[in-house]
């Protein structure tokens, strides 16, 4: 899942949305000067990382994408599938989703000390472009994907997958709303049992 899910399945708790979203920027188990939660938010993250890589809808997701992709067809379904969650939010949540972003961006702004040097140098972008709302829209997801192809140095040729969307965008939509489902349910024990 990319940012907008994992945010989401920290379930309003910022310090464990704070290591949900930072994760992918830790490597290992260099976590420990970290405080408690903000840990606990990094383990879930990679449960949740975990799950979806061995669950059959994404894997499914993944085999439409992978002649073209190869092995950045994961990554591709990630955005894809965050694409489907903001544009429907309102199916998830009650906040309307650019006032839930803007909280995220604020929380990210009060604990910008702690976040690793990755995360402090995308931060004014991200905020800036609106990375997360404009997910809602293929013109956001067509940027991403734009952004993702220029940081693999166009070896991946993920701005093309705008197009892969377009053809299969209600089979793509099935999957994610599916499998969501499934994954709420699986976080929101994660979450509980840390």
């Amino acid at each position: 899942m990319n940012f907008l899910a994992h945010i989401y399945l920290s379930f309003g708790d910022d310090e464990i949305t704070i290591g949900n979203f930072i994760a992918d920027s830790i490597r290992g188990n260099k976590i420990d000067h970290l405080p408690t939660r903000i840990q606990k938010g990094i383990l879930l993250h990679r449960e949740i990382d975990t799950y979806t890589d061995t669950h059959a809808i994404p894997k499914l997701s993944s085999k439409r994408l992978h002649k073209n992709y190869s092995h950045y067809s994961r990554v591709i379904v990630d955005i894809f599938y965050d694409h489907f969650l903001a544009k429907n939010w309102k199916n998830y949540s009650n906040t309307p989703l650019d006032v839930y972003v803007e909280n995220f961006y604020d929380l990210l702004e009060d604990n910008y000390p702690i976040l690793p040097n990755s995360i402090q140098r995308m931060m004014p972008y991200m905020i800036t472009d609106n990375w997360i709302c404009n997910y809602a829209k293929m013109e956001g997801i067509g940027r991403v994907l734009n952004g993702m192809n220029r940081r693999t140095k166009n070896k991946s040729k993920m701005n093309f997958a705008i197009l892969d969307l377009e053809e299969h965008y209600s089979d793509f939509e099935t999957e994610f709303t599916s499998f969501f489902e499934e994954l709420v349910t699986f976080s929101k024990q994660k979450y509980i049992s840390l």
